[in-house]
C-alpha cells in the first residue's frame, strides 16, 4: 500500500512528494523541505494516512537534496536509511563539507568563469542548514531489498544527485523513483563533489542518461515521482527526454563551428536569458552537454597555460 503525501518547497518546483509503505514495516520515502509549513503539512499527511509521527518505523530517503532530507527529526522512532553519499552529509564530515569549496572553485577556474563571477562559488556550495541532525542509522546499497518491504529492490541511479536511488517492485510493476523521472520537468544532472576530495568529479549528464536506460529495461507500469503526478508512459517519457538531451548537444557542437570556446562561452550563448541568475545550475547543464559531446567524440578538450579547458569540434 502506497499513500501520498504533498509538501510545499521553497523552491520552483513548489511541491515534493512523500510516500507512506505499509508492509511488515511501515515506512516513509522521503521527508520534505526543513521548513514549518512543510512540518504542518507532513504531520498533517501521516494523520491522514491512519499514523502518528511515533509510528514510522523508517525513513527511506531516495537522495540527499534538501527537499528530500529536511524532515528526518520529526520521526523519532524511526530508522533512518539511504545512499553513503547521504551518509556523508548528515553527518557533516568535515573533510567531505570543507572540500565543497574548493571544489566549485577548481570548476569554474577551468570553465572559464571571468573573476567577477566567482562569488557564485559560495552560492553554489550547499549549506548542511536544511538538513535534519539525524544520521542514518543504515546504508543502502544497489540491489538491496529494503527491510520490512519484500520485493522492494533499491536501484542506485546517479546524475541528478550522487546519492540517488529508485525504488523498484518487480511483481508491482511499480517504482518509487525519486527524482530520476518528473513528469513536467527535465532533472537537473547536478555537479556535485565526489566523496574522496581527491578523486576525479562524476560526468552527472552520462551517469543520468545511464540512469535513464536502466528504467527502458524494466515493465514498469507506474513510476511514483518524486514531483508532480505519478508517471504511466515511462519508456515514452524516457526516450523523449533522451532524444531532447541529444538534440540540445548537437546544438551546442553547432556553437563550436568556428571557433573553440570555453564552457562559460558556450554557457552565455546556451543560456542568455538566464546565465546570470542561475550560473550554477546552467554550468552543471552546460558541462553535461561537453561531456556527452566528447563521450560521443564529437570534439575535443585542450587545457591552456591557466589551466582552462578549451573545447573544439572534430
Amino acid at each position: 500500500m502506497i499513500q501520498k503525501i504533498v509538501t510545499p518547497v521553497p523552491f520552483p518546483e513548489g511541491t515534493v512528494n512523500s510516500y507512506i509503505l505499509k508492509n511488515d514495516a511501515l515506512s516513509i520515502i522521503d521527508v520534505g523541505t526543513k521548513t514549518p509549513e512543510a512540518l504542518e503539512a507532513l504531520k498533517e499527511g501521516v494523520k491522514n494516512a491512519g499514523y502518528r509521527m511515533g509510528d514510522i518505523e523508517q525513513v527511506i530517503l531516495t537522495h540527499h537534496h534538501p527537499d528530500h532530507v529536511g524532515w528526518i527529526d520529526a520521526f523519532p522512532n524511526a530508522e533512518v536509511l539511504g545512499h553513503v553519499y547521504v551518509d556523508a552529509w548528515l553527518r557533516r564530515d568535515p573533510v567531505f563539507i570543507n572540500s565543497h569549496y574548493d571544489f566549485y572553485m577548481d570548476r569554474m577556474k577551468e570553465e572559464g568563469v571571468p573573476e567577477k563571477y566567482l562569488y557564485w562559488v559560495k552560492k553554489m556550495t550547499r549549506s548542511v542548514e536544511m538538513l535534519g541532525e539525524r544520521t542514518l542509522t543504515g546504508i543502502i546499497h544497489d540491489g538491496q531489498e529494503i527491510p520490512g518491504h519484500k520485493g522492494l529492490v533499491a536501484i542506485e541511479t546517479l546524475g541528478h544527485a550522487q546519492s540517488h536511488l529508485a525504488f523498484w517492485h518487480e511483481e508491482k510493476k511499480a517504482m518509487i523513483g525519486g527524482d530520476l523521472l518528473i513528469g513536467k520537468i527535465s532533472s537537473n544532472p547536478l555537479i556535485e563533489p565526489p566523496l574522496n576530495p581527491k578523486a576525479k568529479r562524476a560526468k552527472s549528464l552520462l551517469q543520468y542518461n545511464e540512469s535513464l536506460k536502466k528504467l527502458l529495461t524494466l515493465p514498469i507500469d507506474i513510476l511514483y515521482s518524486g514531483h508532480g503526478d505519478e508517471i504511466t508512459n515511462v519508456n515514452e517519457l524516457v526516450n523523449a527526454r533522451l532524444e531532447k538531451q541529444h538534440l540540445r548537444a548537437m546544438r551546442v557542437l553547432d556553437m563550436l563551428e568556428e571557433r573553440p570556446k570555453t564552457i562559460f562561452e558556450l554557457n552565455v550563448e546556451i543560456f542568455p536569458a538566464h546565465w546570470e541568475r542561475e550560473l550554477g545550475l546552467t554550468l552543471s547543464q552546460t558541462i553535461g552537454q561537453t561531456d556527452y559531446l566528447l563521450d560521443n567524440d564529437f570534439i575535443t578538450e585542450e587545457i591552456d597555460e591557466n589551466g582552462v579547458f578549451w573545447y573544439a569540434k572534430k
